[in-house]
């Protein structure tokens, strides 16, 4: 995910990295291209004159506009749900970490298993959504006999909470918690576990795929026709304009299939990286410890 101030208007206009342009380019080139030999041929197929002017075009495009607009909408509240998860994961850890701290009767390297246990499900969840391999990232956080019971886990972050949900038992059983605060510590716990539950469901269901296969089509024959519909009207300009057409049209369908799945690692998806690492440093100063040096808050890329 990008994420820098927003740049002069003029910059703004020539900007690549976060844009969707280097991959739509193909597209808009294709588009152009075939807009100039129609207006080369003066709207001519084999010495065939195609009838058509601007006025379906205008019809179709606000139609299409309107698909496309749903679209967009659909998949930034995708989006922006995922981010919201990503926030109450942050509040209730937390929270189950201050609670650790000032209700439980016990040395501090009790509180700091807990909160070692939700550093790793942070990192844990983000490998999930992502396909990759935490490994690592737990063997970090976690002492061996842990990293072990997680291995051949296929939901991680699952068992993770029901560690902690183990280490809430254990205090109890052991009087260090007191049993009517028991529930205190449970409500995060259980709301972490909706947010993962939360963050599976947009993981795991996609817009529907032919939906999709409808707008794509819908784009490619309004592109093509186009130049039929302007030629008459404009002549040389119509390559431009179709350009310019086939630009936004392209691009708007780029950018919801991007933000459509929130969790991967393109420039406009969630940066996860620095969420779980926030989170952790977050963790880590509550329990006291020393943190890394500040990294700038105004850079390209987050992800690293």
């Amino acid at each position: 995910m990008i994420i820098r101030p927003r740049p002069h208007w003029l910059r703004m206009l020539f900007v690549l990295r976060g844009s969707v342009l280097p991959r739509i380019a193909p597209q808009i080139a294709l588009a152009t291209g075939f807009a100039i030999l129609v207006t080369v041929l003066h709207g001519r197929v084999f010495e065939w004159k195609v009838p058509l002017n601007f006025v379906p075009f205008s019809l179709i495009g606000l139609t299409l506009a309107i698909f496309l607009g749903f679209r967009n909408s659909t998949s930034y509240a995708r989006y922006w749900e995922a981010r919201t998860l990503w926030g109450q994961l942050l509040n209730d850890a937390r929270s189950l970490t201050r609670q650790a701290l000032t209700l439980v009767d016990a040395p501090p390297e009790q509180p700091k298993q807990l909160a070692a246990l939700l550093m790793a499900f942070m990192h844990a969840l983000r490998h999930q959504l992502r396909g990759t391999d935490a490994a690592a990232d737990l063997a970090r956080l976690l002492p061996q006999e842990a990293c072990a019971r997680l291995a051949p886990a296929r939901y991680q972050p699952a068992m993770l909470l029901l560690m902690a949900g183990e280490w809430i038992g254990a205090r109890r059983r052991d009087g260090t918690l007191q049993p009517a605060l028991v529930p205190a510590l449970e409500a995060p716990l259980n709301r972490l576990t909706d947010a993962l539950g939360g963050c599976e469901r947009i993981a795991s269901t996609p817009i529907p795929f032919t939906y999709a296969v409808i707008i794509h089509r819908t784009i490619y024959a309004y592109c093509v026709l186009l130049p039929f519909g302007l030629v008459d009207a404009i002549g040389p300009m119509t390559p431009v304009i179709v350009a310019f057409i086939a630009y936004t049209f392209f691009a708007l369908e780029e950018l919801g299939a991007e933000i459509e799945e929130p969790f991967g690692e393109s420039a406009n998806d969630l940066a996860l990286n620095a969420l779980s690492r926030g989170i952790e440093a977050t963790l880590r100063e509550m329990l006291g410890e020393a943190l890394p040096p500040v990294q700038p808050t105004v850079v390209d890329y987050v992800e690293t």
